[in-house]
This record gives structure tokens, C-alpha cells and sequence, in this order.
């Protein structure tokens, strides 16, 4: 493997830039400054603290209390709904299921755009950042997000268009569109759709996409110990290629892969986690102990106190599972059914699976490793910590800490870290394009424009540096909270109608 890499660096002339400043950095120069532009005007703040962050949990806690907690109430329904239970209850009078593709495999190409690197790099971040209390907070965060997401997906597909080829197109842009016109508000409905659209795009290019190549790229270069300057570029370009084939087959062909990749995958990792946690079961209620303690009481460099803590754990916690962005809706709006509430009930299993599960698992491995004080919690405040004299960041962390545990760990976290990335980014140009051919039509050409676009920004990822991505990749990402939020705030009483349909039908069957 590292021969095949070696002679892939330093046989392409075009790549040989000087050793003082590669292909790599002048691509993070030319990136950093946009970065920076858009996450200054994201984040904005009210009494010093980012408002994006404080609309996503009062809408979370808002929905779940609405809805009377159907993060707990609805929990078995929902996996009976993807075992297939009530599949009978989704066809139409012909015997026919409108809709592309099943529940599973709608819930695992969403759980594909959310299960990557926010729950190994993301939880590293947090945690180097706001130390072991970010757990807590990234815990309670998920279990808000399980109601917003079950808002969102249900109006995904109650609003989703059907193409005359049955293709589907749904999400947020459609959603705001046709619903906000059906309760009066054309052009706040038009407005919203399509600035959700253009920062959707956003979205994809960066913490669908960017985001996950980085990480990937970073575990790719720690394993095989490339440290030229165009390292980066090249594996972007690989990535790129690869992803490239399997993105241009649409939905069902990346339904057909997500719903391999990601289970297998997913599976894998709560199994090494497992064991990390199995052989260190003497550790764990320290660890909790710890969570539960910082959560109040942070201790780690630069924090800022309870409420730095806190909005670490829910910033990452909001980039991981998307709970509040609407773009999981968009996948699931593809899905067989002609209950509108019961694809809702599905999507709630996300953030739990993503946060609660995975997150949490991959915090207290860290906690664990970091026992003996392998690294300050502060760091650099910027994710970075010293380790071994060495400075690792975000899944370099997680790496770092299951290689203390596991024999060959850093060949099988590199393989989990870069099937994640591109499951993710899979997924997630599949949200991008669907927001493309809303604003720009569904011809071929707006079609192969987009993922032209898309691929380079898998170069950019690789190249650029981690904050300048990151920070990109949190405001695109969080960018699409506003105007989702628009709609489903005017819309949650239609979700709450179609919920007690579906449970009707549930009791009839």
C-alpha cells in the first residue's frame, strides 16, 4: 500500500511544488479566508453566546415537549416501522408503494450522512475542547434532536414531489415551498426554499464532503506516513475518483451501497468500542463520574465555564446528527409509503443511534485512554492536543487512543474513518444535488455541474488544513438551521395531524 502511494506522489510532475510551500498549503491559504467569512457570519452572537446554537435546542426541547416526549413514547414503534411491521399499511388503493426506496434503506442512507466522522473526529474535537463534560451535553442534545428530526422527515414526505419517472425529489426546499403556500405564506415559503437550497449546497460541499476527506485524508497520511506537501491533494483526487462512480448511479445505487457500508461499519466500531470498554470496565463509572462532574464543573483550558462546555457538546452534537438542518428529510422523503408520519417516527432512531450510541462510546474510549493524563483537555483551543510530544487532532486523537488498546487499531480506524467519509459524502451529494436541481432544474447538464463541483471540494477537503475546513463546515452546516427552521415551526401542527393518523391506522391494523 505505501509503495502504491509513494509512486502515486512523485510520478505526477504537476504535483512538485516546493517542500516550503506545497499544493496543500496554497490551497488552505486560498480557503481559509472564505472559511472564516462565513463562519463569522453564522455564528453570530447574542448575549455572547451563538444564537444558532440556542434556536436549535429551545426548537428541540420545544418539539419534544410538544409532541409529548415521542423520543421515549414512539422508540419501539419506530423499529417496528423499519423491520417492516406496518409495511402493509404503506400501499395506496392499487396495492402500490409510491416512493423509491424501503424504510431501512432510507434510514440508512440517512444515517450514512450523519454516523462518519462527526462521531469520531466531532467527538475528539469536543472533548479537546470542552473535556469530558461535552459528553453530557452532546448526550441531551441528541435526545432533543430526536423529536426535531422526526418533525422534519414526517414533512419531507408529506410535501415531496413525485417525478413523472417516479423519481422523488423532497426536503426542506419543498416543504417550505408547497406547505408554506398551502397556509398562505407564498413568498416567505418561496424566500426560505431557496436559501435553504443555496446553503444545503453549502452543506454538502463542506461538512458532508470537505469535512469527512480531511479526516480521512488526516488517518491516511498518520498510517502510511506521507509527509510530502501535495500528500493531501493526491488522496483527494483518489477519493474524488472513487466517489465519483458510485454518485453518478443516484439514490438507489447509493441506497444499495449505504445500506452495507453503514450498518457493517457502524457494527464494527461499536464492537471495538466494546471491547476498549470491556477490558477497561473498571474505569467506566469513573469515566461517567467524570462526564457528569465536568458537565458542571469544566476543568479543561479556556472553556469558559458551564456554558462553554455546554455549547461545545451541542455544536458538535448539531454537526453530527443534523437534528434541525433538514437535510436527513431529504432522503427520507424517497422512502416507500403513503404515511407521511411513519417515515417521521424512522428518522427519531437517528440521533440516537448517532449521539447517544456511537458518540458516547467513542467519548468514553478517549476518557478512558486519557486516564492517565495522556493529554491536557484545552489543548490549543483550537482541537489540537499534545500527545507523545506529538500534536494529534481529531480522529488522530480517537486513533491515538485505540491504538492503545487494540492490536492493528490504526489500520482498522483508518479503514472505519475512511468507509465513514465516503458513505457520508455519498449521502450527502445526493442532499446537495437535490437542492441543485430545485434551484437550477433537473436537466443533465445541472446535473453533471453539480457533482463536477462537488468532487473538487473532496480535493479541497484532503488539501486544506483542519480548523479552515471545519470552520467552514460548521457554518454551511448550521447556515441551513434558519430557514428549516421557518417551516417547521409554522408546519409542526400538520405533523402532529399526520402522527395521529398513522397511529390510527397502527391500532386498526
Amino acid at each position: 500500500m505505501k509503495k502504491l502511494f509513494s509512486f502515486l506522489f512523485f510520478s505526477v510532475p504537476f504535483l512538485s511544488y516546493s517542500q516550503e510551500k506545497g499544493l496543500d498549503k496554497r490551497i488552505d491559504e486560498a480557503f481559509a479566508p472564505i472559511s472564516n467569512f462565513f463562519s463569522e457570519i453564522v455564528f453570530f452572537e447574542i448575549a455572547g453566546y451563538p444564537f444558532v446554537i440556542l434556536l436549535l435546542v429551545g426548537s428541540a426541547a420545544f418539539f419534544t415537549v410538544y409532541f409529548g416526549f415521542p423520543n421515549v413514547r414512539h422508540f419501539w414503534t419506530a423499529i417496528n416501522v423499519v423491520r417492516g411491521k406496518y409495511d402493509d399499511l404503506d400501499r395506496d388503493e392499487t396495492g402500490n408503494k409510491e416512493g423509491e426506496v424501503s424504510h431501512f434503506q432510507a434510514l440508512a442512507t440517512a444515517v450514512s450522512g450523519t454516523v462518519g466522522n462527526g462521531n469520531i473526529a466531532g467527538v475528539a474535537l469536543a472533548i479537546a475542547l470542552g473535556g469530558p463534560g461535552a459528553t453530557f451535553w452532546m448526550i441531551v442534545c441528541g435526545l432533543l434532536g430526536m423529536s426535531t428530526k422526526f418533525v422534519e422527515c414526517t414533512l419531507g414526505v408529506q410535501y415531496r414531489d413525485v417525478g413523472e419517472d417516479g423519481t422523488i425529489y423532497g426536503g426542506p426546499m419543498y416543504y417550505l415551498s408547497k406547505g408554506l403556500k398551502s397556509r398562505g405564506w407564498v413568498k416567505l415559503g418561496k424566500v426560505s426554499a431557496v436559501l435553504f437550497a443555496i446553503f444545503c449546497i453549502g452543506g454538502s460541499f463542506g461538512g458532508g464532503n470537505a469535512a469527512q476527506s480531511n479526516q480521512a485524508t488526516i488517518v491516511l497520511k498518520d498510517l502510511l506516513g506521507l509527509e510530502t506537501t501535495f500528500a493531501g491533494a493526491v488522496i483527494g483526487l483518489i477519493l474524488a475518483a472513487f466517489v465519483g462512480v458510485i454518485i453518478i448511479g443516484g439514490i438507489k445505487r447509493i441506497a444499495s451501497v449505504t445500506e452495507k457500508i453503514v450498518p457493517l461499519m457502524a457494527a464494527l466500531y461499536i464492537l471495538a468500542c466494546l471491547y476498549i470498554l470491556t477490558i477497561n470496565y473498571s474505569y467506566i463509572d469513573d469515566a461517567i463520574a467524570l462526564i457528569l462532574k465536568e458537565a458542571f464543573n469544566p476543568t479543561a483550558i479556556g472553556v469558559g465555564g458551564i456554558i462553554g462546555v455546554l455549547m461545545v457538546g451541542f455544536k458538535r452534537a448539531a454537526f453530527s446528527n443534523e437534528a434541525g438542518a433538514g437535510s436527513a428529510s431529504i432522503a427520507h422523503s424517497a422512502v416507500k409509503t403513503k404515511y407521511s408520519a411513519s417515515e417521521g417516527l424512522v428518522a427519531l432512531l437517528e440521533p440516537f443511534i448517532d449521539t447517544v450510541v456511537i458518540c458516547t462510546m467513542t467519548a468514553l474510549v478517549i476518557i478512558i485512554f486519557n486516564s492517565n493524563g495522556a493529554f491536557l483537555y484545552g489543548g490549543d483551543g483550537l482541537g489540537g492536543v499534545l500527545i507523545d510530544g506529538e500534536t494529534y487532532e481529531g480522529a488522530g486523537i480517537t486513533s491515538k487512543a485505540f491504538a492503545e488498546y487494540i492490536p492493528y487499531s490504526s489500520e482498522f480506524l483508518t479503514i472505519a474513518v475512511v468507509l465513514f467519509a465516503v458513505s457520508t459524502m455519498i449521502s450527502w451529494s445526493y442532499y446537495g444535488l437535490q437542492s441543485w436541481k430545485y434551484l437550477f432544474g433537473r436537466g443533465k447538464l445541472a446535473d453533471m455541474t453539480y457533482k463536477v463541483l462537488f468532487l473538487i471540494f473532496v480535493i479541497i477537503g484532503a488539501a486544506a488544513s483542519m480548523n479552515s475546513i471545519w470552520a467552514f463546515s460548521d457554518a454551511m452546516i448550521f447556515a441551513m438551521v434558519f430557514p428549516n427552521m421557518v417551516g417547521l415551526y409554522l408546519l409542526f401542527p400538520i405533523v402532529k395531524e399526520e402522527l395521529i393518523k398513522y397511529l390510527e391506522a397502527i391500532k386498526s391494523k
